[in-house]
């Protein structure tokens, strides 16, 4: 298939070179999706029908073989050979079960190691003789090794999980998933699905990930060009809001404030504090002739506008015509017949210019924050009735600024110079948003990420009891109203692939103190996996257990409070041990990975050395989001877990 994309000349089927260029980039982009995945097989699964699909069963029709793998493929003749996993013929693979056969006779799947088949396993679904099992070649596919970045689940979808990436494009879906339960790999799939079953419609509003750092993004970026799909944008909330230069922080208590959607008003309120109500009427001189447009009548234009309560930069673009055709009508009561040429003209008239500018001048976002932020009697005046005297001293900064890029802007400040920008100029909206680890975002953040999907739809990821921030989300209800999708459905995910049993069920010890009421993660796995709490007294016997670990086949991560990283650094170095950093892809030669417990969130390891738990929660401004940390932290093993400490363990964990 891509030999033939290669060898298409295009030398005289198009009409110039720009038409020639387009298409040239279209048959790269098709090279590009049809590239080899060296150790991924094209298809996993065989279904055989029990009659043709559509066909009507009651003539008897003959049934229909499938092959179903991660792309279409067809032979020299156009004919499939292997189903698109997508494609409504697929579906039954992952929903057919013994209670519901879907008309299928057989499922088969096949087990491979790197690109050779080693395996396969039928069930006949409509054979009442034969008991439903568990499948091996599942839980193998499950606990095969995690070396590199992270891949596509296509062959192991639950049907629970098929549910959610197969709802359709026009509503949106909040997946509240335990560690280990695929929330993530969900959402990937649920856009190579959409994009599937509504290319064209994407292809035009664009489509974006949204994850909660760049280790993150960089361990998750395999997996949609894996299934054929390069056309995905990937970025962080620090990306979409990246108006200013961040370069200060703010303590927690700052950053709440400013993460609090009331922010919303202070701004909407500071905004539109710039419009100043006219004294004086306009005069348009043309020609001979002058029209007089009163103060009272302009003081009517600005109140109806300011009632619409439109963008105030769509508003302030709107006042020059409103103006030139109130002058318009004065015009034609007096017996001239103007045109649309002539109220342009007036629009770009001196006076009216001048008049637009005092009444509504133009706003810089930045400067308007920067001003809220240093000017304690601006932001009284803003953000009265909203935030009590405590809370606007909070956020004030204490040294005067000289300019907007002289400021030591801190993350949340950039979300409030987003918000205000919105306010003045409407920001572009996707056809679909991917957000995961969503439960961390503050409610501004959340209004940052609506923002770019108020036309379309979102997929919400995230797991409460992973809330990691002082602002962390407390509902999903409160969650969705802040991103504007209220109406979203909310899923939950509870049984667990990736986390073995004796791991989710140590962690889970936590989950009275950090999120009260959620279902606990049930372990679907039926190898217990490796799990030991070993006590020590120098950073060298941490090294140890990362070394007794790396004679298994797979990943490694040590994880450890940030504050800890440097001296397990130089234990590393000591021990002559190699390493990586959060998100880099492991290699044969490099299979550990030293991660800060702030950067661990979203990814996984075949076995985890967690040094010292108390200093992971003491890392943190409160307990309660410190044993979070933790929570995080322990749940990233999918074989083992050896937890090393000197200190005391946690009470929680006792």
């Amino acid at each position: 298939m891509r030999e033939d994309v290669e060898n298409l000349d295009i030398a005289d089927v198009t009409a110039n070179w720009v038409n020639a260029a387009v298409l040239q980039h279209q048959i790269d982009e098709r090279i590009k999706a049809l590239a080899d995945l060296s150790h991924t097989p094209l298809f996993f699964g065989r279904l055989d029908y029990l009659h043709a699909p559509g066909a009507d069963k009651a003539e008897g029709a003959d049934g229909e073989r499938f092959y179903i793998g991660r792309r279409h493929v067809h032979d020299a003749e156009g004919d499939p050979m292997v189903i698109d996993w997508r494609a409504p013929v697929s579906q039954p693979f992952y929903r057919a079960s013994k209670k519901d056969p879907m008309d299928v006779g057989l499922r088969r799947r096949f087990g491979y190691t790197g690109g050779d088949l080693t395996a396969y396993e039928d069930e006949h679904l409509s054979d009442p003789s034969e008991a439903a099992a568990t499948s091996k070649l599942l839980q193998q596919e499950i606990e095969r090794p995690r070396v590199g970045p992270m891949r596509d689940i296509v062959a192991t979808i639950q049907p629970e999980q098929d549910e959610i990436v197969r709802s359709g494009l026009s509503g949106s879906v909040c997946v509240q998933g335990g560690p280990g339960t695929g929330k993530t790999a969900v959402g990937l799939h649920r856009v190579a699905y959409l994009l599937y079953a509504h290319r064209e419609r994407l292809a035009r509003t664009g489509t974006l990930v949204i994850g909660p750092n760049k280790s993150f993004l960089h361990y998750i970026e395999q997996v949609l060009p894996a299934l054929g799909e390069l056309e995905v944008k990937q970025a962080t909330v620090d990306d979409l809001v990246a108006h200013v230069e961040v370069r200060g922080t703010d303590d927690a208590t700052a950053a709440v404030v400013k993460g609090d959607a009331r922010m919303a008003e202070v701004l909407r309120r500071a905004v539109r504090s710039h419009v100043t109500l006219p004294t004086e009427g306009v005069v348009v001189v043309r020609g001979s002739r002058r029209w007089r447009v009163p103060a009272y009548e302009l003081e009517t234009i600005v109140g109806e506008l300011l009632d619409r309560d439109i963008r105030y930069g769509a508003a302030r673009e709107a006042l020059p015509q409103r103006i030139a055709h109130a002058v318009l009508v004065q015009m034609e009561r007096s017996g001239e017949a103007p045109d649309d040429r002539v109220q342009d003209a007036v629009a770009r008239n001196t006076a009216v210019k001048a008049a637009v500018k005092a009444i509504w001048p133009p706003v810089d976002p930045a400067k308007l924050v920067l001003r809220l932020l240093t000017d304690a009697d601006f932001l009284a005046v803003h953000a009265d009735g909203i935030l009590d005297e405590d809370e606007q001293k909070e956020i004030l900064w204490s040294k005067p600024v000289r300019s907007v890029k002289s400021a030591r802007w801190a993350p949340a400040d950039a979300v409030l110079i987003d918000e205000a920008t919105d306010l003045v100029q409407r920001t572009h909206s996707l056809g679909h948003v991917v957000l995961d680890e969503a439960q961390d975002l503050s409610p501004m953040q959340y209004r940052a990420v609506g923002r770019r999907c108020t036309t379309g739809s979102a997929t919400v990821l995230g797991d409460l009891a992973q809330g990691t921030t002082p602002w962390a989300t407390r509902s999903w209800d409160e969650a969705l109203a802040h991103l504007g999708k209220g109406d979203a459905v909310i899923e939950e995910l509870t049984a667990g692939f990736r986390v073995p049993t004796d791991v989710i069920t140590y962690a889970s010890r936590l989950l009275p103190h950090i999120a009260p009421g959620l279902t606990p993660v049930a372990s679907v796995r039926e190898n217990p996996g490796f799990f030991e709490v070993r006590p020590t007294t120098a950073d060298e016997q941490v090294i140890g257990a990362c070394e007794e670990l790396l004679r298994n086949e797979g990943s490694i991560g040590l994880i450890a409070a940030d504050a800890r990283i440097p001296a397990l650094t130089e234990a590393l170095a000591a021990a002559g041990l190699t390493y990586l950093g959060p998100g880099e892809e492991t290699t044969a030669q490099t299979r550990l990975t030293l991660v800060p417990a702030s950067l661990a969130k979203g990814l996984e390891y075949d076995y985890v050395v967690l040094d010292e738990p108390q200093a992971v929660v003491d890392g943190e401004p409160d307990e309660r989001t410190g044993l979070r940390r933790l929570y995080v932290a322990l749940t990233r093993a999918v074989s083992g877990l050896t937890v090393t400490h000197a200190a005391p363990l946690p009470r929680q964990l006792a």
